[in-house]
């Protein structure tokens, strides 16, 4: 698959239903089926926050959650960062990592962001500048540790 990704950060009311339904199955699809992990995935966090969707010829191939301050950190905060298998190893993820700090600077004001990563992400995220902080923790069966950007 090629071509452009086209990005649109929506709050959760202005998700229609099949881009609703395209990102629940997105991350259904990586979280439960690929890693292997039973959890809830639909938290009670979405309606809050904003919903970062890249697209490639009307197919989700990149997502991200932006989580407001004081929802699940008293940072603002990126979650369920997602590409799809067809998108792996493109680069895709960086982008989608840059445009996700770029929307929530422009929803919320440059602040700092803090993310619970799965520790073997740490790398990734330090490419984008999250330095990691505290101890691995173990979190729905994956070590995640939460990483930081200051601006």
């Amino acid at each position: 698959m090629s071509g452009p990704v086209h990005w649109r950060c929506l709050p959760f009311d202005a998700l229609h239903a099949r881009t609703l339904y395209a990102l629940l199955r997105l991350r259904t699809q990586v979280f439960v089926m690929e890693q292997r992990c039973i959890y809830l995935d639909m938290d009670g966090a979405d309606v809050p926050c904003f919903h970062l969707l890249g697209e490639r010829a009307q197919s989700l191939v990149g997502y991200a959650r932006l989580v407001p301050p004081g929802l699940k950190f008293t940072e603002a905060s990126i979650g369920r960062v997602i590409t799809d298998e067809s998108a792996r190893g493109t680069g895709l993820g960086h982008v989608l990592i840059d445009e996700a700090v770029r929307q929530l600077h422009a929803i919320w004001g440059v602040q700092a962001i803090r993310i619970s990563a799965q520790s073997r992400l740490q790398a990734f995220y330090r490419q984008h500048g999250f330095e990691p902080e505290g101890e691995i923790y173990l979190e729905d069966g994956i070590d995640h540790i939460e990483m930081l950007l200051t601006p």
